[in-house]
């Protein structure tokens, strides 16, 4: 499976994909125009290892509902992605059973290392 998880009003995220050079193999999915499933962000936390490996704390809404002042459990990272799309960290690339998350410049330079040993 080849698949990428992005935001289409996110220019970090088209940027990102712009200079990945992806091939037509890949599945583009917009979390907002079409939010994710239980089963799709199951299959996520599994190849990352948890729900909060795929939860961005940027999210505007983290910081007004205040919940950098509590204690998150996994049930409760779930929850929050599943609820709204902008807890979700992106852009989330899946090259088979590889995952690379968010945007840092070491994640994006190890998925243009992983798709040129495609």
């Amino acid at each position: 499976m080849k698949k990428i998880y992005y935001l289409k009003s996110c220019n970090t995220c088209l940027r990102i994909l712009k200079s990945l050079a992806l091939s037509d193999k890949f599945e583009l999915h917009d979390f907002k125009e079409n939010p994710l499933i239980s089963s799709d962000l199951e299959h996520l936390k599994t190849l990352a290892g948890s729900y909060e490996a795929l939860f961005s704390r940027r999210a505007k809404l983290y910081g007004e509902m205040g919940l950098k002042n509590e204690s998150l459990t996994e049930r409760d990272y779930k929850h929050y992605i599943l609820k709204h799309y902008t807890f979700l960290k992106r852009p989330i690339l899946v090259i088979e059973q590889q995952i690379f998350i968010g945007n840092s410049p070491k994640t994006i330079a190890a998925a243009k290392l992983a798709l040129a040993h495609e």
